[in-house]
């Protein structure tokens, strides 16, 4: 919570916008509606300073989700052991799978579902773009440090997984969250060439063989509607 000002209850000392992020941070992270209005006034801010840090509530919204997703991820990764795809592969699954388990994500989808996917998945929006970003920066590491030779730019292979785990976890059919986290983890295993069967943890020192097959085309969504061919 933000300091309150000594002799002055209920009023915080030089609220910042870091702060007002912060407070609806947390009010997401409970699973609590974004109010604009009600952080202004938890601030003792002007509805207009919030206007002028952020913009409209949608901006707002994408703000408290790319600053969670950012973080979450970069923990993750720090806590991943290992290096290269199977590490990668490793790090992106537990996010997905911590995805599909967060309280305010659920929540949001829920009560505004169309608002909430336009936010999340909008190229033109705050959320895609940093999260390709943080994406990339993780895969450019690996390359960096001789770990991971992708068969495509990294900022390309970035953007698949991003995409791709937005076509798996977020259901724009009904509300919720689709949660296909199994499968969503195939195929980044195909895509960042780690050989992973289905239904099987993959072991940190396992990869694509030389002259395996290339990853799957992902210029188009994924088939959701049948299970993948394990025969193959």
């Amino acid at each position: 919570m933000t300091p309150l000002a000594p002799g002055r209850p209920g009023r915080p000392a030089a609220a910042t916008r870091r702060d007002a992020l912060t407070v609806a941070t947390d009010r997401f992270l409970a699973g609590e509606r974004i109010d604009v209005q009600a952080i202004a006034r938890q601030l003792g801010l002007a509805r207009a300073t919030m206007h002028r840090w952020f913009g409209t509530r949608e901006s707002l919204l994408g703000e408290v989700l790319a600053r969670v997703a950012e973080r979450r991820l970069a923990e993750i990764r720090r806590k991943t052991p290992g290096s290269g795809a199977p590490a990668l592969l490793a790090s992106f699954d537990r996010f997905n799978r911590d995805l599909t388990v967060t309280k305010g994500l659920r929540v949001l989808l829920e009560q505004e579902q169309e608002r909430a996917l336009r936010i999340l998945t909008s190229s033109g929006g705050i959320v895609q773009p940093r999260m390709v970003a943080a994406v990339e920066r993780l895969i450019e590491r690996e390359v960096q440090n001789g770990q991971f030779a992708p068969s495509v730019a990294p900022g390309v292979l970035a953007y698949a997984i991003v995409r791709l785990g937005e076509a798996f976890l977020y259901n724009d059919a009904i509300v919720g969250i689709r949660g296909d986290t199994e499968r969503l983890r195939e195929v980044e295993a195909a895509l960042l060439g780690v050989s992973c069967p289905p239904d099987v943890s993959c072991p940190p020192d396992v990869s694509r063989p030389p002259g395996a097959s290339r990853p799957p085309d992902v210029s188009r969504p994924p088939d959701v509607s049948r299970p993948p061919d394990s025969s193959r």
